[in-house]
């Protein structure tokens, strides 16, 4: 069942052919001469092309090797002691099910989106399916699950490297109006042009991939852009009291309706706020994670002591939402937002060993796996944080079930359950809200998501 881009993204409710032309100009003074010269070799033995170019990618001359990744996929991370993998399938199976999966999400939202004013491919990820309407939208989340999934596919992809720059050139080419460090958060506008948090988030995490990926070398100085991104973040969009992930640029810390109090509780990233402290410093992160923690720890214990289920939005107390507090009548429920929150504290513990983001993510899909009997199929779009459905939930989709089953992997007792939902969700294709989440669900489940902060060194 298709997500309406007005159903999850209303307004605040108020409120690289081009590389090769550059390169081959800059070059043609000299290749005559260089024609008659043999090739050297460089110490390590590769040859030596002669093009000084470090983005050439074989387009100025057949002859230059593609851009190297430094942690190719698959990437096959030791993840902290007492967690599980999916075991009905082998390592290489499991890899081949992410490359399957990656060619149909590239197929299906992967756009080119024309060039820079130097002729440099851009790209974009669409928000829906060729031939449908909301194939023309791109939201900032997009952007952001889009550089995550392809820089981690880099060494299989060989363009990887030229896809991850032209999504970050469409991201410059679409500021927020309040504050140019961060994406509007739709494209084209219609509702305001300022910023979605997760959108920025995820496109600060890649940008820290990218670096130790490709290095900062080339055409997009990685690490510069994550410091602007990151202190765009920082100062627009963290409560500046509360620390907790504010919705957008647009929201005031002291707000009467929305405002540093009131989150969505898929923006509680504690996996990237900890790759976050460790790039820079800084310890206003572990901050961030504590706040995000204590409201969890309160929601779960007060409000859901018997699903630990977590609604879309929370209102200050904390508390559920209410109905239509910002985007519809489920927004004090387990829906389209909430839905990935065992994923994101799952992750958590996964690269951390976090033992809170464990109990977390472990008490809402080990509720899951007891209501169903342990058939991911009975898992339903959506619940009451009381466990009750509502007539417009009942159906599967992977939206709900992948992000439980990388929550699975925080409990060894829930290996069948794992297995299960991996099982149900690595071949099957929705749309592009639920096929991104489950594709960055089966690069974690697999065992190929990893934290560039957490890499050991040169």
């Amino acid at each position: 069942m298709a997500i309406s881009i007005t159903r999850r993204f209303p307004r605040r409710a108020i409120g690289a052919a081009g590389i090769g032309a550059m390169l081959r100009a800059l070059i043609s003074d000299d290749t005559a001469a260089k024609k008659k010269k043999k090739k050297k070799r460089k110490k390590n033995g590769t040859p030596n092309t002669g093009c000084p170019y470090a983005l050439c990618r074989g387009e100025c001359r057949p002859d230059c090797p593609p851009p190297i990744a430094k942690v190719p996929f698959p990437r096959h991370v030791n993840y902290s002691a007492g967690t599980i993998a999916p075991s009905s399938f082998n390592q290489a199976a499991q890899d081949n099910h992410v490359r399957a999966a990656y060619a149909k999400w590239k197929a299906n939202y992967l756009v080119a989106a024309g060039r820079d004013a130097s002729g440099r491919q851009i790209f974009r990820i669409a928000f829906g399916k060729p031939g449908r309407s909301d194939h023309a939208i791109t939201v900032s989340e997009g952007q952001g699950y889009g550089m995550v999934i392809v820089a981690h596919m880099a060494g299989d992809d060989p363009d990887a490297q030229e896809i991850f720059d032209g999504l970050w050139r469409f991201r410059l080419a679409h500021p927020s109006e309040i504050d140019g460090r961060l994406m509007d958060w739709r494209v084209p506008g219609g509702d305001g042009n300022d910023s979605a948090f997760d959108g920025d988030c995820d496109m600060a995490y890649a940008l820290l991939l990218a670096d130790a990926q490709f290095g900062s070398d080339g055409a997009v100085h990685y690490r510069t852009e994550f410091d602007q991104t990151i202190a765009g973040i920082l100062e627009k969009t963290i409560g500046p009291t509360s620390r907790l992930p504010m919705l957008g640029d647009w929201t005031a810390a002291n707000g009467a309706t929305y405002n540093q109090n009131t989150p969505r509780t898929s923006d509680f990233m504690p996996g990237h706020f900890r790759a976050f402290r460790r790039a820079t410093d800084d310890g206003v992160w572990n901050a961030v994670v504590a706040a995000c923690q204590d409201v969890i720890d309160t929601l779960q214990a007060s409000i859901s002591p018997d699903t630990g289920l977590l609604p879309d939005f929370v209102q200050e107390g904390p508390r559920p939402a209410d109905p239509d507090f910002l985007e519809g009548p489920h927004d004090g429920d387990f829906a389209y937002n909430a839905g990935r929150d065992p994923w994101r504290l799952a992750t958590d513990a996964l690269l951390n060993g976090d033992p809170r983001s464990a109990a977390q993510a472990r008490k809402m899909t080990g509720w899951v796996a007891a209501e169903t009997g342990g058939d991911p199929g009975l898992i339903r779009a959506g619940y009451t944080l009381d466990g009750d459905t509502w007539p417009d939930s009942d159906y599967f989709t992977t939206f709900f079930a992948a992000p439980l089953g990388v929550a699975a992997m925080t409990e060894p007792l829930l290996h069948d359950w794992l297995d299960a939902i991996y099982g149900a969700v690595y071949e099957r294709s929705e749309d592009y809200y639920e096929d991104s989440v489950t594709l960055i669900c089966l690069l974690v489940m697999s065992g190929n998501f990893w934290d560039a902060t957490l890499l050991p060194s040169p």
